[in-house]
């Protein structure tokens, strides 16, 4: 039997604030900047962020498409996030139909929405691993390096879950990922750039047998690639540094705005935080990884401006062109 289980809330299943079935930590980010400041300054509707979206129930998936109309999923898990998840999937999978045998197992647990890409963008990829490998000492480099040689690579990523980012913590982490995992923003912001969000004139619409147009069938599309979701496992960290990025871009959203959206997320995680504990000890780490600490955005922000001279500057080392960063802070202010 399945082990996926429908979220348990008091909320109204009719309300419009009511939460998915199976995806947490999912907010839209325009509305929650503009929330908290109290003035519309984010454009709403295009630019979400969540955990994972693995165990999207249909009603969660008809909400996708239907209400927030996703056009894009850029997925920020590591390779290792997505084996974890293939094995989960397939081991409930096995249970629940034990002679059933899936095909292209690789990708079972990954959501597939009509009409929608998805961009698997590891941002803790190659670059970020030797990063953390440089970090070992030389006994436990050689014991990672055959460990995985020999194919356990669960043993290896234990080992620099325990001697490297236990010690580092999110916030060293975050640095590190902006110094090593240049080319995955890149292509993360090329994205972002790919086309102008304002709402254009033309609607999708059906027709009524008078020839007149029924508004509860109109949408106003925006252009490619939005709207746009972005996750990693709990849509916390990773999403996190992606989100600051892109709010700080606009020049408009002050750090303390950004600070809130951020630990918002500790929160909306407690409903798994049990589950969640399970597979953070499987990469070695503690409970602090759960938890969003004191000063990542403050410290995120002072890196970016010590060492590039703020977001901009980070971001065209990146190879981020003045036209592409300029098209991203169009798509996003209101």
């Amino acid at each position: 039997m399945s082990t996926t289980h429908l979220r348990q809330s008091s909320i109204d299943l009719d309300s419009v604030d009511r939460p998915f079935d199976n995806i947490i930590n999912f907010r839209d980010v325009g509305q929650t900047i503009n929330h908290l400041l109290g003035r519309r300054v984010v454009k709403e509707g295009l630019l979400f962020r969540s955990a994972r979206l693995d165990d999207a129930s249909e009603r969660d998936k008809r909400r996708l498409i239907d209400e927030y109309h996703i056009a894009t999923i850029i997925d920020l898990r590591s390779s290792t996030e997505h084996h974890m998840a293939t094995s989960k999937r397939l081991s409930d999978t096995a249970a629940a139909a034990p002679t059933t045998t899936p095909n292209n197992s690789d990708n079972i647990h990954l959501i597939d929405l009509p009409h929608t890409q998805r961009r698997l963008i590891s941002l803790t990829g190659k670059a970020f691993e030797r990063t953390l490998l440089w970090r070992l000492d030389w006994w436990n480099l050689l014991k990672v390096i055959a460990f995985a040689a020999s194919g356990y690579r669960n043993d290896a990523v234990i080992i620099v879950g325990q001697q490297v980012m236990s010690p580092r913590g999110l916030i060293g982490l975050g640095i590190d990922t902006l110094d090593s995992s240049v080319s995955e923003m890149r292509e993360i912001f090329e994205v972002f750039a790919g086309g102008d969000a304002q709402r254009e004139s033309k609607q999708s619409t059906t027709s009524n047998g008078g020839g007149s147009t029924d508004p509860s069938t109109t949408f106003i599309s925006p252009p490619y690639p939005y709207p746009v979701i972005v996750h990693c496992t709990q849509g916390k960290d990773r999403t996190g540094l992606i989100i600051l990025l892109l709010l700080l871009l606009t020049g408009a959203v002050p750090q303390d705005a950004i600070r809130a959206d951020y630990v918002l997320s500790e929160g909306e995680l407690v409903i798994e935080v049990a589950e969640r504990m399970k597979e953070i000890r499987l990469l070695g780490l503690s409970e602090d990884y759960t938890k969003c600490p004191e000063g990542f955005t403050a410290q995120i922000c002072a890196h970016l401006e010590a060492k590039y001279g703020g977001v901009e500057g980070y971001l065209k080392q990146a190879g981020v062109d003045e036209e592409m960063l300029e098209r991203v802070k169009k798509n996003l202010l209101a």
